[in-house]
């Protein structure tokens, strides 16, 4: 199954158009990724993702990446929340219904700009990065937590290495960089980048 592409009308549209940017809904992607990255018959299948099989995720293009503490923004992974009221909650809630048929728990954006141009193996690892912020909880004693369902209960999670390089110069690896450091001495499964300098998510934790 071919990666997806933004939708064309992106690429016509003037970096100075009036609308900034637009936002539309890639259910094509999260059809993708539950084909080639979920399913355990995909052709770049990761089982570090089983949790989401079933999760309530919508995915969606913007039409450009954005700045943010000096940083271009090419994704971000988010948990669902209305922070207001009245009208304003129910506007959101509307077209949450308009976009989806429904307000999905977690939401995936990435920058069409981006996307459009990069590589495929630059693609998967976007598209990878934001699915690793989306973690399965944990209940008081550290097990893997379940919804009343019985699903997998979610939620958004940092990296699993974040550590000053002075400090492990000095004091050596933890076990989580030590971790890191291994995997990083074996070849690629897929190919060589970093993208977590251009994750919103990952912005919005960082201190």
């Amino acid at each position: 199954m071919a990666r997806p592409f933004p939708p064309k009308s992106f690429e016509e549209m003037s970096e100075l158009s009036m609308l900034g940017i637009r936002l539309e809904p890639a259910p094509e992607v999260w059809e993708w990724i539950q084909t080639e990255i979920l399913a355990d018959t995909g052709s770049i299948h990761n089982e570090d993702h089983a949790h989401l099989i079933d999760a309530d995720i919508a995915v969606m293009w913007a039409s450009s990446s954005f700045e943010k503490q000096g940083r271009r923004v090419l994704g971000q992974a988010e948990q669902l929340a209305f922070r207001a009221g009245g009208w304003q909650k129910a506007r959101m809630e509307q077209q949450m219904f308009d976009w989806f048929g429904g307000v999905p728990a977690f939401i995936i954006t990435l920058a069409a700009d981006y996307c459009s141009n990069c590589s495929d193996t630059e693609f998967c690892a976007l598209v990878e990065h934001e699915l690793y912020h989306l973690a399965q909880a944990t209940d008081k004693y550290g097990q893997p937590a379940f919804t009343q369902d019985g699903a997998p209960k979610l939620k958004l999670q940092g990296h699993d290495v974040e550590e000053f390089v002075g400090v492990v110069r000095r004091y050596g690896a933890s076990i989580e960089v030590q971790a890191m450091v291994d995997a990083a001495n074996k070849p690629a499964e897929v190919g060589k980048l970093n993208i977590s300098r251009a994750c919103g998510t990952c912005l919005l934790k960082s201190a």
